[in-house]
């Protein structure tokens, strides 16, 4: 039988091992310290942080958390990206390693302040 779909990030986190459960909370809250008016969601399955868009998303993986920034938040990291698996729209951060939460941190408030900028053009 198949498991339930998370309705909120709290029940997503709870689907891992208590040891995974720690490193997926501590993304979850760099991510609410980056931004802390950002509205936690579920999209695509995934853990996300909605401001006008969404700006990040991450996702358990078995070794690794995949981190999503979509294409921006990656084209203007990817230069500190060398140690992880990368692509387009995503970096992978292995689940024995450290997480890098200072630029978790610089990611998504770079994507929150892209954000805000669309947005404003939008109402001009």
């Amino acid at each position: 039988m198949e498991q339930p779909k998370p309705e909120n990030i709290d029940q997503y986190i709870a689907t891992f091992p208590v040891e995974t459960q720690k490193l997926l909370q501590q993304i979850r809250e760099t991510i609410n310290k980056a931004v802390p008016e950002a509205k936690e969601i579920i999209s695509y399955g995934m853990p996300a942080f909605k401001q006008n868009t969404v700006l990040v998303y991450f996702a358990c993986y078995t070794k690794h958390i995949g981190f999503y920034p979509t294409g921006s938040g990656i084209e203007a990291f990817k230069e500190e990206f060398a140690r992880y698996k990368w692509s387009k729209g995503a970096v992978r951060f292995p689940l024995d390693k450290p997480l890098p939460l200072d630029l978790i941190t610089r990611i998504t408030k770079f994507k929150a302040e892209r954000d805000l900028e669309k947005a404003k053009k939008k109402k001009s």
